[in-house]
Formats: structure tokens, sequence, C-alpha cells
């Protein structure tokens, strides 16, 4: 999806160096998931069941934003 290449790569270019390493864990999980399920999560159509993975798709929505 583009939609998500675009979205996601301006978090890394901006945000992804400044994780902690935890969260560029869950980054790579979040892009081992099909895109169809990131797009679900990122929309809100659907909800992570691991609190620290919908805090950061917080953060990248966030990202997108400015």
């Amino acid at each position: 999806m583009r939609e998500l290449d675009t979205l996601l790569g301006s978090f890394v270019e901006e945000v992804y160096l400044s994780l902690s390493s935890e969260d560029k864990r869950r980054f790579s999980n979040l892009l081992d998931l099909p895109d169809p399920d990131i797009h679900a999560y990122l929309v809100g159509r659907s909800t992570p069941p691991d609190p620290g993975l919908v805090k950061l798709l917080d953060r990248i929505r966030a990202n997108r934003s400015t």
C-alpha cells in the first residue's frame, strides 16, 4: 500500500532513531504484519493486543499530522 509506505517512511526518517529498543522491536514486528492489518490499526478499525504497540501507533499517527 502506497499510503503505508509514505506514512511509515516519514516516521522512520523523523522518529525511528529516537525510539527505545523495545519500540524498535515493536515497529519491526508491526512491519511483519500484512498491510491490511497495519492499515486497520492505523485508522483505528482494529486494536492490537499489545498496549505498547497501541502507544507506538499513536506516535505514528501523531507524526503524520506534523
